[in-house]
């Protein structure tokens, strides 16, 4: 990971970042069973029509997908689904607040949150992060 030297002058970006790409080691360490239902969250925000995303990587991934996607779970779909779990992770756990980047429905956002703090209770025991 190479990060640009201006970022030391923008604590908060810098954490959320460095979050971000540490999320990408919790994804590689979840199980199919995770990662799958994580799926279904994505899933049912893609049936609800949300729009926006938690950052750019996640958001311009999605914009790149069809109904074959979700529905054949093609790699583009689970490079998003990738891409929203660090960028959700990240805006959770890195603790900023609001971010322009952060363009996903209250109601989403909460839904996601809930989720990742269940997956963090239940995996004290087990998956070390």
């Amino acid at each position: 990971m190479v990060l640009d030297r201006c970022l030391l002058k923008q604590k908060g970006e810098l954490r959320r970042i460095v979050c971000h790409e540490l999320m990408h080691f919790v994804w590689m360490r979840l199980g199919n069973g995770a990662r799958r239902a994580w799926e279904g969250v994505l899933a049912a925000e893609w049936k609800a029509r949300a729009r926006g995303e938690l950052g750019w990587s996640a958001e311009w991934r999605k914009a790149g997908l069809g109904e074959r996607d979700v529905a054949g779970r093609s790699r583009k779909w689970r490079e998003y689904a990738c891409e929203s779990f660090c960028a959700t992770g990240a805006g959770l756990f890195a603790g900023g607040g609001e971010h322009e980047e952060y363009t996903l429905g209250a109601r989403f956002r909460k839904r996601r949150g809930g989720w990742m703090e269940e997956l963090v209770g239940h995996q004290r025991g087990g998956l070390r992060i």
